[in-house]
Parts: C-alpha cells; structure tokens; sequence
C-alpha cells in the first residue's frame, strides 16, 4: 500500500501552501543541528544535505510539531519514517532541478518583470508593508525565497506548455466527454447584468424601471450604464452585458442566488455585492435532452456534439487539450528523469528530525495503523508534470471581477470563488463582478 505524502498533508489553502510541484516552500527556516554535506547530485548538480533539513523543520513548524514526541507520533500515524520523510524531500528538490535542467536546454527562462508583476499582486492583497512581510513570515519565506518560488513556478508552467499541441480532439472523444458532463451541465443559466457603482442606487432604479416598461433595451442600457468596462477587453458592458454561463465561470453569492431566481428572459431587481449594484438578466438556459426508461426515470442522453451550447464544447475542448499536454509532459519528465544521473548519498547521524520510530505506535484509525508494508517508503506520486500549468496562473482582472491569484493556485490568500469545476480559467468572464 502506498504510504502518505508529507507535501499533501501540509499543502493548505493560503500563502503557506506555495507548492513547487508537491514542494512545500519552507526552506527559509533554519534548523538547528545542521550537519553540512550532500544529499544527492542531479547530473552534477548538488542538493545540500542542509537543504532538505530545513526544509523538513520548516514544515514540522509549520504544522506545529517542534516536539520530538509530536513529530514522531504523526509519522507513525501517517505510516512515514524520517527516511521517508528524507526521500520525499530529496524526491521534491530533485523534480525541482530536473525541471531547471530541462528548461535550460530547451532555451525557456522566466524574465524578472513577469515575478515583480506576480509578487505585487499578492503584496497588494496585505495592507502594508508589515502586514505582507508578516505573512512572508509565517509561510517560512522570505521575499527572495518567495520570488525564486514564484520564478520556479513560471518555469515549470512554461516548461509544460511547451507540450501544447494544436491538434484538435476528434469527435468521439467530444461526445464521450460531452455525454460525460452534460448532466452537470444540465440547468445551466447564461446571463448578462448592468452593473453600477454602489453610491448610484437612483440611476439603478431608473435604468431596471426603464427596462421593465420595454422604454430601454437591456443590451443597449449595459453598453451605456454598466461599469463592468475595465478588464482590457471591454468587460461585459461591450458585449451587453453578457457574463457568460454560470457553470463555466465563478459568481458572488448575491449574483447567484438572484440568477437562480430567474427564468430565461427574466430581469432581476436592484442586486448589490461588493462590487456595486447589479441588474440582471438571465438570457438563456441549457435543458440537457432526457430519455425516459422503463420505470420512467429520466436520464440525460447526447448522441451529438450540437445538442450542447458552443461554449461548454468549447470548455471540453480546453480541457482534453490541457489533459494531452500534460500527458506529453508527464511522459518527458519520467523519460528525462529516467536518463539522468541521479545518486541520493546515505542519510547522515544526528538529524534533528531523526526521531526512533521504535517509540511510537500508530494510532487505531490512522494510515499507520491499516499499512502493510512498515517501511514508509514513498518516491513521489508520479503525477509531478500533471498538475503543471495550474501552479502559476499571474493575476486575475479586479475590475472584472476575479479575484487577483497571485501564482494562481499555489498563492491565493484572498481568493473567494474559484473557477467552476470543468471551467476554463483563462475565459472566466467579470462574474465574480457579477
């Protein structure tokens, strides 16, 4: 059976959870009993044996396991010795190596403007200096680690779409993935909305009454009154308004709870978020087609790519594309993983996260308690190049509504509403406005 993962156990939502590929980012404390040395070599290239060390106590601080007897209890829980543990790590920093190495010989490089630009996105998301510093802190970063982080982050995503293909999925894998995600998508309402500064409740009114006595076209009042006009492409004001559906984009909660109200056609009242004051329309609503069976329940059924809207075809195209680029990715990491010279050097004495596993037994319930194998030993997941491209996504667009992400899903310590599942985060629309 397969042990736990020391990176997945402490990888939690916030700025902690920077995450370089399952490298939990907390090098930056340092230990006490150092002892010098080399961990391991990457085709020449050594992992210091102090490296890996702090990086250990860093998460044990993280998770609040200073002492002896709290680190040695949750390994054995989680069915993980210190050479496990040691493995693991040394594991992350190689990855993170590798993935230097093997961008520097395909000429890919990640230029400082595009990390100043990341950072001061989530510096912008503290009030001040100290409070940013602060969180900077209690993450076990500094902000020259924070950048080389962010900077690794570019470079794996990089790295990974250079996998990109631009051959198109063929028909049957859209309608076996279309069959797949039609009952999600099923019920799914398209809408557009006007939406004005929350001080402006008298012209809201007089807009929302202008276009309830047929006087005023929605579509025309948004491209006059709405202020959602500031994302770069001319926000939904210059489409009409139009949002977008709402399974394939991240509304606020009032946005959501009005839409859900709504019929096809119908308007909404005045409708306030954080983002000022909304009208809305709900313009279209997807009905899946249903086949009755025998005992009369109904099912959904898709025998064509037409019988869903454009865009969710559009979204799984997204997706089957990011999923055959992280493939070709994944398979070029283990082949170059496979081909390097890698020598991981023995664990040395008298490390401080070197606790005698003799003294503790997994609790009843735990990991450690159902494992079979009692080595602990665990040499990565193996899905390292998968999840490449999801860790440094730059900032979102604030005046369209979506919250800023920092490195995307590894820096988000005010991000509220996440893209819908089986979305496209790249086309989110100023929903989150909405």
């Amino acid at each position: 059976m397969k042990t736990a993962n020391i990176m997945k156990a402490v990888c939690v939502a916030g700025l902690a959870a920077t995450c370089v590929w399952g490298l939990a980012a907390c090098s930056s404390a340092n230990a006490n009993g150092l002892t010098g040395g080399v961990a391991a070599t990457v085709n020449g290239t050594e992992i210091p044996e102090d490296d890996v060390t702090n990086m250990i106590q860093g998460i044990r601080s993280q998770m609040g396991m200073d002492g002896e007897d709290e680190w040695g209890q949750w390994l054995a829980d989680n069915a993980m010795t210190p050479e496990s543990v040691r493995e693991q790590m040394i594991d992350s920093f190689v990855q993170q190596e590798l993935i230097k190495q093997g961008a520097k010989e395909k000429n890919i490089s990640v230029d400082s403007s595009e990390i100043d630009s990341i950072v001061n996105t989530m510096k912008a998301n503290y009030d001040g200096d100290d409070k940013w510093s602060a969180a900077l802190e209690q993450a076990n970063f500094t902000e020259e680690s924070y950048r080389e982080n962010i900077e690794n982050q570019l470079l794996q995503k990089k790295l990974t779409e250079s996998f990109a293909s631009d051959e198109e999925p063929s028909q049957e894998d859209l309608l076996q993935y279309a069959q797949m995600y039609a009952s999600a998508y099923d019920g799914a309402k398209r809408s557009s909305h006007i939406l004005f500064d929350s001080g402006d409740e008298a012209t809201a009114q007089s807009v929302l009454d202008q276009i309830n006595s047929g006087e005023l076209d929605f579509a025309e009042a948004a491209k006059q009154y709405s202020k959602d006009n500031d994302n770069g492409n001319g926000g939904s004001a210059a489409k009409g308004g139009d949002v977008g559906w709402d399974k394939l984009n991240s509304f606020v909660t009032e946005y959501t709870d009005a839409l859900n109200g709504l019929e096809k056609d119908q308007v909404s009242g005045l409708v306030t978020s954080q983002y000022g004051i909304h009208i809305i329309k709900c313009t279209d609503v997807f009905n899946a087609p249903k086949a009755a069976g025998e005992d009369g329940t109904e099912t959904v059924t898709i025998t064509s790519t037409d019988q869903i809207p454009s865009e969710f075809l559009d979204s799984i195209k997204a997706s089957l594309k990011q999923q055959k680029q992280n493939e070709a990715a994944q398979t070029w990491f283990s082949e170059y993983k496979e081909s390097a010279d890698i020598v991981i050097n023995p664990m040395p004495e008298g490390l401080p996260y070197a606790v005698d596993m003799s003294k503790y037994t997994p609790a009843e319930g735990s990991t450690g308690a159902t494992q079979n194998n009692s080595d602990g030993t665990d040499t990565g997941d193996g899905d390292t190049a998968n999840n490449a491209g999801d860790n440094a996504e730059g900032s979102g667009d604030a005046a369209s509504g979506e919250n800023t992400e920092g490195s995307g899903d590894n820096a988000n310590a005010n991000a509220s509403d996440q893209p819908a599942e089986g979305g496209d985060a790249a086309n989110q629309q100023p929903a989150e406005a909405a």
